[in-house]
């Protein structure tokens, strides 16, 4: 791209007019391919259009292949009749082009030949379209506290988006809001006895709240609770309600968590924060399977052994001790990043590559201090599993 714009530069700086120049300078700086800087020293030191122009061009074009594709992209939309005279072509690079598809504001649906081509029991989870029509989620929003001072403003965006989401992907939501730690609990419990579970191809798990590690708050929870006396609900607690023992309707079934909770404490933020306070939390062990058995001594006694917990994957909104960001009216950038992805690219991406792309964006936020990673947590999932939009 970079040489594209070389080609044809003579002929740019002779053609473009002043004005979409500016447009040019002003698109290219919302992009980040120009700091201000470099935008007002092309504006106030060259006194001429010509100059200008070989400036902004030349200044692109070293930038590199991505920022030259930027740059031929706007031009194609400032001035179509230029766009042609230098014979341009909008085509994106085939690396970069997943990095530059614009965020969907709505699901995109697949594409049957899609759906088609992925028909291998041995690598896919299966979905029908009859499945589909089965989907059910569970969705659990805490935003009003007890103790008004821990209120997650900007929360209400956080479930209005997720649902909608989860609604279009074809899920059933089942929906609470509000909830101590013991509801929560209960509510997960009744959802591992959903009777559409039998039929469904998968679950989504949501929940959003305040959180220290191993656990998301209740809204009763506040600092002077003894520990063994705090309103929490054990994370842990949703893979063995939800595992082979305890719902076998989801028995290889893809089973997705998402948690919007801090698991620790970063002092010094500038936005707001999903934890409560600075705590710290013993881990919630539970007891592992007995290893004194020898498979090689073991009899046909009328039982069908099935792997404790499998086909589970859970993204937890950053990694442990660290702090969750929020905007107060946008609500938490994971839940947004995640809404974006899947509506962009479940269409055509299994879920762990979606969770990836969601934890791509996390590297480049725009901000110097605040750092989040989301974490992909406890996956057992032994094949792929596509959503399937639309089908």
């Amino acid at each position: 791209m970079a040489e594209k714009l070389k080609a044809v530069r003579t002929d740019f700086v002779a053609k473009v007019s002043a004005t979409v120049i500016e447009q040019l300078l002003d698109n290219l700086l919302d992009d980040h391919v120009l700091n201000s800087g470099e935008q007002e020293a092309i504006i106030e030191a060259q006194n001429t259009k010509a100059k200008r122009a070989r400036t902004l061009i030349d200044t692109v074009r070293t930038k590199g292949d991505d920022a030259s594709w930027k740059m031929i992209t706007h031009i194609s939309k400032r001035d179509q009749m230029l766009f042609k005279e230098l014979g341009l072509t909008a085509e994106p690079p085939k690396a970069t082009f997943e990095l530059e598809r614009q965020w969907s504001n709505t699901l995109i649906p697949c594409k049957k030949n899609f759906w088609n081509s992925k028909d291998d029991a041995k690598k896919i989870y299966r979905v029908t379209k009859e499945s589909t029509q089965s989907r059910v989620a569970l969705l659990i929003t805490n935003i009003k506290f007890k103790d008004e001072r821990y209120n997650r403003h900007g929360a209400e965006a956080d479930e209005r988006n997720m649902e909608s989401l989860l609604r279009d992907l074809g899920y059933q939501v089942v929906k609470y809001r509000d909830c101590t730690g013991k509801e929560i609990d209960k509510a997960v419990i009744n959802f591992s006895e959903h009777p559409k579970l039998k039929d469904t191809d998968s679950v989504f798990v949501v929940i959003m709240s305040h959180g220290k590690l191993g656990s998301v708050l209740g809204v009763n929870w506040n600092e002077a609770q003894k520990e063994d006396e705090e309103d929490v609900f054990a994370i842990d607690n949703i893979f063995k309600h939800l595992a082979s023992v305890n719902c076998s309707a989801l028995l290889d079934k893809p089973k997705i968590i998402i948690i919007q909770a801090c698991r620790g404490v970063d002092k010094g933020s500038v936005a707001i924060r999903d934890d409560a306070k600075a705590v710290m939390c013993a881990n919630t062990q539970q007891p592992g399977p007995s290893t004194s058995g020898d498979d090689g001594n073991i009899v046909e006694d009328g039982y069908q052994f099935v792997h404790k917990e499998k086909d589970f994957l859970a993204l937890l909104s950053c990694t442990p001790d660290t702090v969750s960001y929020r905007h107060p009216e946008n609500g938490a950038f994971c839940i947004q990043y995640i809404v974006d992805a899947l509506n962009t690219y479940a269409c055509e991406k299994d879920i762990e590559e979606l969770f990836r792309m969601v934890m791509q964006r996390f590297e480049t936020l725009p901000f110097v201090t605040i750092k989040q990673m989301p974490t992909k947590d406890r996956c057992t999932l032994t094949r792929r599993f596509y959503l399937f939009p639309g089908i």
